[in-house]
């Protein structure tokens, strides 16, 4: 016996509803990766701007991120950019990245950045900021090498705004940094995010176990009332 349609519809309509954006508190953005570039090892190096890096093999960076308050309320693009650098993409694959909070993502690449001054500057700032922090040092694991390479990537701001209000004065003026989760996601077949697969998998499961235990009840039920019936018939 085929698959009824009327049963296959509530599923594929549940599936689609995990496929489509859904509206909650995490910031995203869907990119597609460049093609490769030439990154030569002269100085300025995209190393020597000590950014975090996330790739294939390191997708999940826990950080802190830098807020202000903004100079529009309720505007995040205002707040405090942080960079990071998304390295080793695989060319014309779609990507998600996300924050599991309100805060303002773009990606960029490289002579975008290069020749806007804006980014640039906002880049620059960054990149003093954490290289005059007391006791930070680049990472090994998180930077890129320093030999000439060619691949596939792009710059990453991540933009925080405080959106609290407290009675402390120090508070107001000075916000503390939030640790933020950012979460590098390939899409498979450039249809769906990776990080869904599992999901999806265990819905298709439990769909076709409820779906053959229905059947299998309904079927019991359906010999009960004919044993039933005929009981009736011939004590009548």
């Amino acid at each position: 016996m085929g698959f009824p349609f009327s049963t296959a519809l509530p599923i594929a309509a549940l599936l689609l509803s995990f496929i489509l954006p859904a509206a909650a508190n995490t910031e995203k953005v869907i990119f597609t990766a460049p093609e490769p570039v030439n990154i030569p090892p002269e100085k300025p190096t995209l190393r020597e701007l000590n950014l975090r890096v996330l790739n294939h093999d390191d997708n999940n960076i826990r950080t802190n991120l830098s807020r202000v308050f903004p100079t529009e309320p309720g505007n995040a693009a205002t707040g405090v950019a942080t960079w990071l650098l998304l390295d080793s993409l695989t060319p014309g694959q779609r990507y998600e990245l996300r924050q599991p909070t309100a805060f303002e993502l773009d990606v960029y690449e490289l002579d975008t950045v290069w020749s806007t001054p804006e980014l640039l500057q906002s880049l620059a700032a960054y990149s003093d900021s954490v290289q005059s922090t007391a006791g930070i040092e680049a990472d090994e694991a998180t930077t890129m090498n320093l030999a000439e390479q060619k691949s596939s990537v792009l710059l990453l701001q991540v933009r925080a705004a405080a959106d609290y209000f407290t009675d402390h004065g120090a508070l107001m003026t000075d916000p503390p940094p939030v640790l933020g989760d950012l979460i590098l996601d390939p899409y498979l077949y450039n249809v769906l995010p990776q990080s869904l697969i599992p999901t999806i998998g265990y819905i298709i499961v439990v769909s076709l176990v409820a779906y053959f235990g229905a059947r299998t009840i309904a079927s019991k039920l359906q010999s009960i009332a004919i044993t039933t019936e005929s009981t009736t018939k011939k004590e009548s």
